[in-house]
């Protein structure tokens, strides 16, 4: 679990894509003070575990589901991420509930500054629209943002000077792709609210939200 507030931007420094092994080698420091093997490092919003670890840089498996449903394989050597380590129970929660699973990529359509703020427009997935509502939360490559604006396919968020100088979303342009997390909590509700077995008026108990995997 991650929170969506970026600790660093690292580089990657190699990228193997085979047709056995995919693997993603980033060069770091804040986030490898007290890292371990197999811990989880969030990169660009995609949740992967640290398999090898060097004095500034770490590597990680990227298995072919994170692939299709990702931009990581844009990726390329030399390539700035942003990097998060995960959340520690008791630690503040600066953004929102962020999960590292990523939901599918959007495509900024446009960018316009207005005084210190820079405006980005998303075009979103399909699938993931329904999940998003005004003054949500959403992640866009791991950066915990709320959402300013709907419309249609379109999410529109806004960066305050400090997310747009410590985050690669502000080194990005009209036509870039970004990974997409909606809100975990907004998911649940939507698959709560089409359930066919959502109880009745009045009808909802703890042995119901057990019942169906809510609690």
């Amino acid at each position: 679990m991650f929170t969506g507030i970026i600790e660093e931007i690292g580089r990657v420094s190699q990228w193997q894509q085979g047709s056995e092994v995919c693997q993603i080698t980033i060069t770091a420091q804040t986030v490898l003070e007290d890292i371990h093997l197999g811990d989880s490092i969030a990169v660009n919003g995609v949740c992967l575990t640290a398999a090898a670890l060097g004095p500034n840089w770490f590597r990680a498996d990227v298995m072919v589901e994170s692939l299709r449903r990702t931009a990581l394989a844009d990726l390329g050597a030399g390539a700035s991420v942003n990097l998060e380590r995960a959340l520690q129970v008791g630690g503040r929660l600066g953004g929102h509930w962020v999960t590292g699973h990523i939901d599918g990529v959007g495509r900024i359509t446009k960018v316009r500054r207005e005084r210190n703020s820079l405006w980005y427009h998303i075009q979103l997935p399909s699938e993931v629209r329904p999940w998003l509502v005004p003054k949500g939360s959403v992640a866009l490559d791991g950066t915990s943002l709320t959402v300013a604006d709907l419309d249609g396919d379109t999410c529109v968020v806004s960066l305050i000077p400090h997310t747009a100088s410590h985050t690669v979303l502000g080194q990005k342009a009209a036509g870039d792709a970004v990974n997409v997390e909606a809100d975990i909590l907004g998911k649940y509700v939507k698959q709560f609210m089409t359930s066919e077995s959502k109880p009745a008026a009045g009808e909802l108990t703890l042995e119901f939200l057990q019942r169906t995997g809510l609690v």
